[in-house]
């Protein structure tokens, strides 16, 4: 495993230019151009007031900062890492360019398009299994993929019937909020009680939601589930096509490209401990190293699980403090790449709950004929223990060796706490719209708080780093 994370005694300024991002050529090239290199606090001449202050430089905050920048506001982006992305990290891995974070774009995605579209960067499609490892009666059983994923679209169906009816407009989660009183309470787990499966079947269904509940799926909403559902169209093939496309350059392509052609100034290694709302009009943040600054606005854009890190003076509005006390990003999410001999197809595999490894997704082969996989781990999974991952994986596929891994386990990240936001039930009704809503001279953005396609999407990140400028702009004056 790599190091993740900045070390919070460091300290750097660069201003993103255009010319210098467009030349790199990954995120090692944007690590090395980018990155903060002076130690100790900041020099005596650096300004310190700005016309606005976004605290995170993911999506949500990129697009957040790009924004107020285009409007003329002298821009200050506090990062807490060494790398732009947040949640998004585009690293290395056996050789090959690969997503540590989140790893796909999806058709239907109107502002992920818009924005690649802009700036010229093209997709390509995810690679294709040949074979399907699923539950059965005796452990697993191959399958044809059209088979394997026919029957899933069954089961979905039948998991998420009445789905269209509660979100008649899913990226308006409210608009039929008379219907989801009864839904939003519901968890995952209680959903498939409801059903009455045969056990084969009950594992299929629920070693999918494990994944996105990141454990035990008593865990995650199934409004926060049937929404995507409904998001992707209501069918199988369409939740299945969230996960589909890969832009040029990898998943960071497109946010270097927003802050390139961005005035914003991005501060690297850069922690926030503290914001303090002043009666000057200004709101002062404070940094790890002891440097604060100072602007009218601040766009709070970390995730939600991190909000309790940071002192807010005043406190956080009843629901933001709710929230960062529950938590929206899964504290178990773990992303395994593998390194895979033995295995000559394409190989998709799916365990039930409780499994060591709920998931693995084909990826690239290599030109020795071994071949790359992701695998999303069960929280039981001991991911520095490589007898642990090489039984995990054989459980799934007998004939696989794993010949090295790299495992990201995103709740233990300091600066993220959880991987995807997947919605607790409960949440959706207690906390829209309140928590999009600003707090004084304070606006929220993140994935984590979008509307439509929250969470696991930088498609929302985008949308809630739109709406967090708009509100930004006009607190500013």
């Amino acid at each position: 495993m790599n190091r993740h994370g900045g070390n919070d005694a460091l300290s750097s300024d660069r201003t993103v230019g255009r010319r210098s991002l467009l030349k790199a050529a990954g995120a090692t090239a944007l690590a090395s151009t980018l990155a903060a290199t002076t130690a100790g606090r900041a020099s005596a001449t650096e300004e310190l007031a700005w016309d606005a202050i976004v605290i995170g430089a993911g999506y949500a905050g990129g697009t957040a900062a790009r924004e107020l920048a285009a409007k003329g506001m002298r821009t200050l982006v506090l990062e807490a890492r060494d790398r732009i992305g947040g949640r998004i990290w585009t690293g290395s891995f056996a050789g090959e360019q690969v997503e540590i974070g989140g790893g796909w774009f999806g058709p239907g995605q109107t502002n992920v398009e818009r924005e690649l579209l802009r700036y010229n960067i093209t997709t390509s499609h995810d690679v294709a299994a040949t074979r399907a490892v699923m539950p059965s009666g005796t452990g697993f059983a191959s399958q044809a993929p059209a088979d394997a994923f026919g029957h899933l679209g069954t089961l979905f169906g039948q998991f998420y019937a009445g789905s269209e009816t509660y979100f008649e407009r899913p990226l308006e989660p409210l608009y039929r909020q008379d219907l989801l009183a009864s839904v939003d309470a519901t968890s995952l787990a209680a959903r498939l009680g409801q059903l009455g499966l045969s056990t084969t079947d009950e594992k299929w269904i629920n070693g999918s939601t494990s994944v996105f509940a990141g454990g035990p799926s008593s865990t995650g909403g199934l409004a926060g589930m049937a929404q995507w559902y409904q998001l992707a169209g209501g069918t199988y093939d369409g939740f299945l096509s969230t996960m589909s496309l890969k832009p040029a350059g990898g998943m960071i392509s497109l946010l270097q490209a927003m802050l390139a052609g961005s005035t914003a100034k991005v501060r690297y290694n850069s922690p926030v401990t503290a914001i303090t709302q002043g009666s000057t009009g200004l709101t002062t943040v404070k940094t790890a190293s002891g440097v604060s600054f100072r602007a009218p606005v601040v766009v709070v854009a970390v995730p939600v699980n991190v909000w309790r890190t940071i002192t807010f003076n005043p406190g956080l509005p009843q629901v933001h403090a709710d929230a960062a006390l529950e938590g929206v990003g899964v504290p178990t999410a773990t992303k395994i790449w593998l390194q895979v001999r033995g295995v000559s197809d394409a190989v998709y595999a799916q365990a039930p709950e409780g499994s060591p490894i709920l998931m693995m997704l084909p990826q690239k082969q290599l030109a020795d004929g071994s071949r790359l996989y992701v695998a999303f781990a069960g929280a039981g999974l001991n991911v520095s223990d490589p007898v642990a991952v090489q039984a995990a994986v054989r459980n799934l596929v007998p004939e696989a060796t794993v010949a090295t891994y790299r495992a990201m386990q995103w709740g233990k990240d300091t600066y993220t706490r959880g991987g995807w936001g997947l919605r607790k039930p409960g949440q959706l009704l207690r906390q829209l719209p309140a928590i999009q809503q600003p707090h004084g001279s304070m606006v929220f953005a993140g994935a984590d708080i979008a509307s439509g396609w929250y969470g696991a999407f930088v498609e929302g990140a985008i949308e809630s780093g739109l709406k967090a400028a708009q509100q930004a702009a006009v607190i500013a004056g």
